[in-house]
């Protein structure tokens, strides 16, 4: 899935944002209109998930200051919340589904203050808004001043981690139980690749952990330099991608192994499935370590700036797509960026309340399932028949020689044009026919018909967009009959050279004068000076043939 879908498509998304200098919205319209809502799918994708992301941040925020104690308050269950739970699991092996670790039962008591259900939404946690807005303003005043603010932020949130990782998965396998975790993580279960799901979750996953169809590779890589090296870009973040998800797995199965051992259960069974895993398994690797409350500090501040890194993205998308599709509005009425980002920012707030009541982390659940899992192969499909198919791999490649100088590879063009979308279109299609409503705690609560209804809406919210847009585009384009509107729909925007393919460095003038020129005797100066996105960037291109003097060049031109 990585070597088939992920690289490739890593480096189809950054060649289109570096290259047409736009959001995923004026992006995909400058290649082909009839293919702009694929990009406005992904922005309302980004902005749903935005929404109920930072409710991770604020769980994080929750218990970073629940750490500044002596004693971890989900340490032991000697507490008024502790009502299912054990510390001696020996007690009770004959029914090990009656018991919870203490992290679990801290989880769902103490944070969340669980309901038992969509239907009893209760009220909201008042320690939990607060943290989600303390979360948005540190989203906030991150990118205030554009990407360049957010640029130098992630030059600590990015690295610092890393060093707590390393502590982190020494002290998981030094755990009694370890061995047996790894051996999970680690053993195939061939017997699962028939089944659907498989597939679609491995997608969803590959596509979230690298960013894929969400927008925020596109949006970054326009603020790029026109001839930066994406290539070892697209690499370098894919191996990086690829090796942090390994070693978390390993501290996470590690410390798995061992609840495993105390509890007297399968590594299967051990924690119940859900956005709050990460806050049941690692609190109680914690909570062995010597000076416990320090290293949980460490670790819930690292977990608060991994979350904001992803955040910064997702909130980024949507204002580059603000500022690409109504700049004259935003300067009419918003002025400011700061201003801008800060509708952006309270309006997610206010979206995401909902996440912070009793039974909020039902609601957590179900747009988690429905805005991201739902759509997600969807727009992926359409994007890359968009771009490869109708706008053309071939162009795509002209377009990254371009900006770098050299072709891509075999391996990158066969992904392009055949094994991505045909894969794509399989797993979209499996997830249709194996489609399974959502449920929580390993299928313990089902959803009520009418959140499934809810759901739905929520998914539709990205899907609609594209064949909405699509019957727009063919409406505005020109034509006597629909046919003629349908061929100038899905004409692109970015005209080549007949002479030399170029688009952005074409040699205009000595072109207009009949002669052709090859790449090696072509010159290009670019120049490419700090400037708002979507901005055209000044380019100067000179031509040297042979040994012709400047005032033959000239009068030939002329």
């Amino acid at each position: 899935m990585l070597f088939l879908c992920g690289i490739p498509l890593l480096l189809m998304e950054l060649t289109l944002g570096q290259y047409t200098r736009r959001g995923p919205i004026g992006a995909l319209e400058k290649i082909c209109p009839l293919f702009k809502g694929a990009g406005v799918g992904t922005v309302i994708m980004s902005f749903l998930l935005g929404t109920y992301y930072n409710v991770i941040i604020a769980w994080a925020i929750f218990y970073l200051f629940q750490s500044f104690t002596i004693d971890l308050p989900w340490r032991n269950c000697n507490a008024t919340w502790a009502i299912t739970c054990f510390d001696d699991y020996g007690v009770n092996i004959t029914a090990p589904n009656g018991t919870k670790s203490a992290t679990e039962e801290f989880f769902d008591e103490v944070v969340l203050e669980k309901s038992a259900g969509i239907e009893e939404m209760g009220t909201m946690r008042l320690e939990l808004v607060l943290a989600l807005l303390g979360a948005w303003a540190l989203v906030y005043f991150s990118l205030w001043k554009s990407v360049k603010s957010s640029g130098k932020v992630v030059y600590v949130t990015a690295t610092l981690p890393y060093l707590l990782i390393g502590a982190f998965l020494w002290r998981a396998l030094t755990l009694p139980g370890a061995s047996t975790g790894l051996r999970y993580f680690f053993s195939p279960r061939w017997e699962l690749l028939g089944k659907a799901e498989v597939w679609v979750n491995a997608a969803a996953q590959n596509f979230n952990s690298i960013g894929i169809a969400f927008g925020s590779l596109i949006a970054f890589s326009s603020y790029n330099k026109f001839n930066n090296n994406i290539v070892l870009d697209t690499w370098a973040i894919s191996l990086t991608n690829s090796f942090t998800s390994l070693l978390s797995g390993m501290i996470v199965f590690s410390t798995l192994g061992n609840i495993a051992l105390e509890q007297g259960k399968d590594v299967d069974d051990v924690v119940a499935q859900g956005p709050g895993l990460v806050f049941m398994v690692y609190p109680q690797a914690l909570a062995k370590m010597p000076y416990a409350s320090l290293w949980a500090i460490l670790f819930f501040f690292m977990l608060l700036i991994l979350g904001l890194d992803s955040q910064f993205a997702t909130v980024e998308v949507i204002i580059t797509s603000l500022q690409d599709g109504f700049p004259r509005w935003i300067q009419k009425y918003l002025r400011r960026h700061e201003v801008l980002v800060l509708v952006v920012c309270f309006i997610s707030f206010l979206i995401g309340l909902p996440n912070v009541m009793q039974g909020g982390i039902y609601f957590f659940q179900l747009i988690d399932y429905y805005a991201a899992a739902v759509s997600l192969m969807y727009l992926a499909f359409f994007e890359v028949i968009g771009v490869v198919w109708v706008y053309g791999a071939g162009r795509l490649s002209r377009n990254l020689r371009e900006m770098t100088g050299k072709q891509p590879s075999l391996y990158f063009r066969f992904c392009w044009y055949a094994a991505a979308p045909v894969l794509i279109f399989a797993i979209w299609i499996f997830s249709i026919v194996d489609y399974k409503e959502p449920t929580y705690n390993k299928g313990e609560y089902k959803y009520p018909g009418w959140a499934i209804g809810i759901g739905w809406i929520i998914a539709s919210c990205s899907i609609l967009p594209i064949p909405i847009f699509a019957v727009i585009a063919v409406i505005k384009a020109k034509g006597s009959n629909i046919w003629e509107k349908m061929r100038n729909s899905i004409r692109s925007q970015i005209e080549e050279c007949p002479c030399c393919g170029r688009t952005t460095n074409c040699l205009e003038e000595a072109h207009n004068a009949g002669e052709e020129y090859t790449d090696r005797q072509v010159k290009l100066v670019v120049y490419n000076p700090p400037m708002a996105n979507g901005d055209a960037k000044a380019v100067q291109a000179t031509a040297e043939k042979g040994e012709e003097s400047e005032s033959k060049k000239e009068k030939d031109v002329a």
